[in-house]
């Protein structure tokens, strides 16, 4: 496994500013919003405005706009890793653990299910749906290679990890969010591929989160330990 292996900032990578925020982002500021209200540092119509901005906003660097003049930012802001556009050569297998494929038919993946390093996806005039947010990332980077030919690919990741996209579309649509994760040790997902008069979008799904890999790979050693000492 590659838990532990982070990739080092490559030129072209987002700033943090630039970054899209997520729903725990917004709550992030919401809650410092609310204790300056209560430690009278806002008035209850500067509380109500940017409480409006912050709903709105899209990226890291205008939720920070609303908070920028209170001293509670600095402390609680979250310290972003920096991922690069692809992983480096040889670090995920070019062979896919797994192929989905939809012609002239419709393919779902989705629920507890194991990510693997590489997944294939091809629709040809049919739908795909990958859904990661309960997935078992069991790799730190995970690569999908989405090629849809007259057809739709869906791809759905928690909003916890980091999201990357490198692809186009010939009279299609190919669009992935860029997403990044607050903990360095959070799964990656590269989506990777092309749309031909089809369509392919990759985004996080919001309110789902996937567990601390690490963590989860820490209780596997702990119960087949615990198993080993009752025999």
């Amino acid at each position: 496994m590659d838990l532990h292996k982070h990739p080092q900032p490559q030129d072209g990578a987002p700033q943090v500013a630039e970054l899209r925020a997520s729903d725990a982002d917004r709550d992030r500021v919401a809650e410092i919003l609310r204790e300056a209200l209560a430690e009278g540092r806002l008035t209850a119509d500067e509380h109500a405005e940017r409480v409006e901005g912050v709903l709105s906003a899209k990226t890291v660097g205008e939720l920070d706009v609303f908070i920028r003049d209170l001293p509670a930012a600095r402390t609680q802001a979250p310290a972003y890793a920096a991922v690069p556009s692809w992983p480096a050569p040889g670090a995920v297998p070019a062979q896919a653990d797994a192929n989905v494929v939809a012609v002239f038919s419709a393919a779902v993946r989705r629920g507890r299910w194991r990510a693997g390093r590489r997944l294939h996806a091809y629709s040809i005039f049919g739908s795909i749906e990958i859904d990661l947010s309960e997935a078992i990332f069991e790799y730190q980077q995970v690569v999908i290679k989405a090629v849809s030919v007259f057809g739709d690919i869906q791809i759905r990741v928690p909003e916890n990890v980091s999201l990357r996209g490198t692809g186009g579309g010939v009279l299609g649509n190919f669009e992935v969010d860029t997403l990044d994760s607050a903990d360095a040790q959070a799964p990656v997902v590269y989506v990777d591929g092309w749309a031909v008069l089809g369509n392919v979008e990759a985004r996080p799904r919001r309110g789902k989160l996937v567990a601390d890999i690490v963590q989860r790979v820490q209780d596997k050693v702990d119960r087949k330990l615990r198993k080993h000492l009752d025999r």
